[in-house]
């Protein structure tokens, strides 16, 4: 018998300022670390308006995590402490490994819209100290999976027999950016035991089978069980992303940017901060 997963947990976050004040919406946070394991953090940001965003994120530290920033619409300059430096465009995605720490920079340049997410994806406590590591996934490389009235990137893991760019070394995690026009259907399952949530940056739809399976924009929502996704856009259509990972089960001591497992770990990289021994490589 089929089996197919249900909607356990919706979240809309809160408007919230960040970096030298740039406006968005912190959807994931503090509160949902243990439901959405290995998911720490979900920042959304949507703007027609540079004055939310120009001012951007000066050089900051990051320690234990992966940070995910992935844009849909618009132009992000960067830099980190690797002497990495570059663009991202519309399409294109960042993944960096902070391990032991790095330092960067991300500052968005004025776009007719500025549209897409940065998230942080938890790292096991015996690699929190790897070396660090940027990875520049263009839109180019990103492959289009064509489906019917679906369309599926692939960012990372595998879909249709099709894999992503990505190949995350820490922790296990799939990464697909999904357009349905309206009224379509689409589906797609996960392993067992991973967390699954999807985030819908426009229009809406529902997860069929759910009596409460409906779904709005600028929502994540969990889902529990095992087997499918079974998801059918609604009069608008829907673009979204569907995000799994391997949960980890292990204790958090967060500190702003930088996440480790026990608060000595935490005061240790702001010692080090203090002191100028952060950044190791």
């Amino acid at each position: 018998m089929s089996t197919s997963r249900k909607i356990a947990e919706r979240v809309t976050g809160s408007i919230q300022y960040d970096g030298a004040g740039v406006r968005l919406v912190r959807v994931l946070g503090h509160d949902t670390v243990r439901g959405f394991d290995p998911f720490l953090m979900l920042d959304a940001f949507d703007s027609r308006d540079p004055n939310d965003y120009i001012k951007g994120f000066p050089w900051h530290p990051h320690r234990g995590i992966e940070t995910i920033t992935y844009l849909v619409e618009g132009h992000i300059e960067h830099r980190d402490s690797l002497s990495n430096q570059g663009d991202i465009f519309a399409g294109c995605c960042q993944w960096m490994t902070a391990g032991s720490g790095i330092m960067h920079q991300e500052m968005p340049k004025p776009a007719e819209r500025m549209l897409g997410i940065q998230l942080w994806l938890n790292m096991p406590a015996e690699q929190k100290m790897c070396a660090p590591r940027y990875n520049d996934i263009r839109a180019e490389d990103i492959p289009v999976i064509a489906e019917g009235d679906a369309e599926i990137r692939v960012l990372s893991g595998e879909y249709g027999g099709v894999k992503g760019p990505m190949v995350p070394k820490h922790t296990p995690m799939i990464f697909f950016d999904v357009r349905l026009r309206p009224g379509a259907k689409w589906s797609c399952s996960a392993p067992d035991g991973f967390s699954v949530f999807l985030y819908a940056f426009t229009g809406g739809g529902e997860v069929e089978g759910d009596a409460d399976g409906s779904f709005s924009s600028r929502e994540a929502f969990r889902l529990e069980g095992e087997g499918e996704v079974p998801i059918r856009a609604g009069a608008d259509g829907v673009h979204l992303l569907f995000l799994a990972g391997l949960p980890l089960h292990e204790p958090i001591a967060w500190g702003g940017p930088i996440v480790m497992n026990t608060r000595a770990e935490l005061s240790q990289a702001f010692r080090e901060l203090q002191d100028g021994t952060f950044i190791r490589e």
